[in-house]
């Protein structure tokens, strides 16, 4: 079977003619991706993954034979240089703590560039999960109490409600213990 980066050529003609007849359509690529990997059970990431990989391998026959009369191209991935990443941080966490929402605060911050704004929005989730220390860094320079993790509020949680389990069933027990005492002390004055 000859393949091509993991698919074999008739599904990546498949998949090129998908997505080729779905954005004709007018249909988004996340949502091409997130069908094509519910029909055809793989993970929408892995859809995306492979499209993109895909479109790179442009100097193979077989994928220009694919390809060949549709417009379909990858944009140039640019990736955040250090002191843009160092400033979208500081801003988001600025507006963060005057209230306003993660969401709200990169709209703001990239003027309405819808582009740019899931640029952004991906750069601070990936720095959130990915760097939490830098984060805190970055509030605590900019004087901004630090947010707990995700797994922290969770674990926290967790620790809340074995706390009410525990204190439920001790209160039950303390209620059927009284209970018992009135009992004998009924019984030793008769």
């Amino acid at each position: 079977m000859n393949k091509i980066n993991g698919y074999t050529e008739e599904e990546a003609a498949g998949l090129i003619e998908y997505i080729y007849t779905g954005k004709n359509a007018g249909k988004t690529l996340s949502y091409l991706f997130e069908t094509y990997g519910r029909e055809h059970s793989r993970a929408k990431g892995s859809v995306r993954n492979y499209y993109y990989a895909f479109l790179k391998k442009r100097d193979d026959e077989r994928v220009q034979r694919i390809l060949a009369g549709k417009q379909l191209a990858a944009g140039e991935i640019r990736p955040f240089t250090e002191e843009e990443t160092e400033e979208m941080l500081d801003r988001v966490l600025r507006e963060k703590s005057k209230g306003m929402s993660v969401r709200r605060a990169i709209m703001q911050l990239s003027g309405g560039d819808e582009k740019l704004m899931l640029r952004m929005q991906n750069k601070y989730r990936n720095l959130v999960k990915k760097q939490p220390q830098r984060v805190a860094e970055a509030a605590k320079r900019a004087g901004i109490p630090v947010e707990k993790s995700f797994l922290q509020r969770k674990l926290e949680k967790e620790i809340d409600a074995l706390y009410r389990r525990l204190a439920a069933g001790l209160q039950e027990e303390n209620a059927r213990l009284r209970a018992e005492l009135e009992k004998l002390r009924r019984e030793r004055e008769v």
